[in-house]
């Protein structure tokens, strides 16, 4: 049975997972409108990417908290080798999220600043 930290943790994760979900759709959004043929509503756009920033803030304070609230804990320490191996695992795949939520943050901080 899952403890109960677990539990908080999994939903925090998938409070995550929609948050990147809503990001996705507010990044699509602004590039329809970049798009659109009369041209760009200019704050349209500056709503979104407020609003886009605050949400990859808020995912990446989340995904750190996580990380580190994984790596703490070591429910294998005294099983086997498998169990440890995937909980290490885990915690790259984790990490690699990060490292990709870093380069879209930058990404957006170069364009804004051409802006």
């Amino acid at each position: 049975m899952d403890s109960p930290t677990q539990n908080t943790s999994l939903r925090r994760l998938q409070n995550v997972e929609k948050r990147i979900v809503r990001v996705l759709e507010l990044a699509g959004g602004v590039m329809d409108e970049l798009a659109n043929p009369t041209g760009p509503r200019k704050e349209f756009i500056n709503n979104h990417c407020r609003e886009f920033m605050k949400m990859i803030k808020d995912i990446q304070v989340t995904l750190r908290d996580e990380i580190k609230s994984a790596c703490e804990y070591r429910p294998f320490e005294k099983c086997d080798y498998s169990s440890r191996i995937s909980n290490e695992i885990c915690c790259k795949k984790l990490e690699y999220v990060l490292f990709q939520l870093d380069a879209m943050k930058q990404t957006i901080d170069e364009y804004q600043a051409t802006v």
